[in-house]
């Protein structure tokens, strides 16, 4: 049975003070609800994360990494070092890291295999933007993006593998895709995995939407069949509502 997993994405968020707090709020309150919970603070503040959540429900994942193992790439994290302080799941392929950083798709797939060779799990973000969606293009960006990132794995590999669908035209903007546009979405994610491989790695592998998930609308997404979960923006970093998102699942 598939994990159901929320996520919080601190993104460029909070400095140590406020990463300490908000933490304590959310463990604090943290409802018990048969789901992963994870947060992705700034790396600066991973190593305190993970200490200040030791013995709790929730993970510490970071928001990227590099496909090298050490060398001469300044400002750049490895596995090894994540690992090192007790990181074992980190963030792959988000759509500011594509847009912003330029992070091809032959980029990700080396990512992907790096963190997955030192055993670590893969969030792997994927998703269309707002031209693509209104030409018409969505799915085939979507099964290109999957394609060329991950179905070289083999079939052992995606057990450490988390999709996370984030429309980027619903990311940050207020736009949400509906619940119906989500299911549809991932019913055809999991189609195509299904076709690459088979139906059994389909059915296993959890799918997060991420975009512009709110307490308002949680619920309803999370209800449907393919929706496993959230990959959450914005709303993760107001204590009360990411709380109200993980309870809604």
């Amino acid at each position: 049975m598939r994990s159901k997993i929320v996520a919080g994405n601190w993104k460029m968020n909070k400095n140590a003070m406020e990463t300490a707090t908000l933490l304590k709020e959310i463990s604090g309150k943290l409802p018990n609800v048969k789901a992963e919970v994870m947060v992705a603070p700034a790396f600066v503040n991973l190593a305190e994360a993970v200490k200040q959540l030791k013995g709790s429900r929730i993970s510490v994942i970071a928001q990227n990494m590099h496909f090298a193992e050490s060398g001469a790439f300044t400002g750049e994290i490895s596995a090894d070092m994540l690992l090192s302080i007790g990181i074992d799941t980190a963030i792959i392929g988000h759509s500011e890291r594509r847009a912003f950083f330029h992070e091809t798709d032959e980029i990700l797939a080396k990512k992907v295999v790096a963190a997955l060779a030192k055993k670590m799990r893969v969030m792997f973000c994927f998703g269309e933007e707002l031209n693509e969606r209104k030409s018409g293009q969505h799915f085939t960006v979507v099964k290109n993006q999957l394609k060329n990132a991950l179905f070289s794995l083999d079939a052992s590999a995606w057990k450490h593998i988390i999709l996370a669908y984030e429309p980027v035209w619903a990311i940050g903007t207020g736009e949400t895709a509906s619940p119906e546009q989500a299911q549809e979405m991932h019913a055809f994610i999991r189609k195509t995995i299904a076709g690459a491989y088979n139906s059994a790695i389909a059915d296993e592998v959890s799918i997060l939407y991420g975009g512009s998930v709110k307490p308002s609308n949680a619920a309803e997404i999370f209800s449907k069949p393919d929706v496993d979960g959230g990959l959450i923006g914005g709303a993760s970093l107001v204590a009360d509502d990411f709380l109200a998102i993980v309870k809604a699942i």
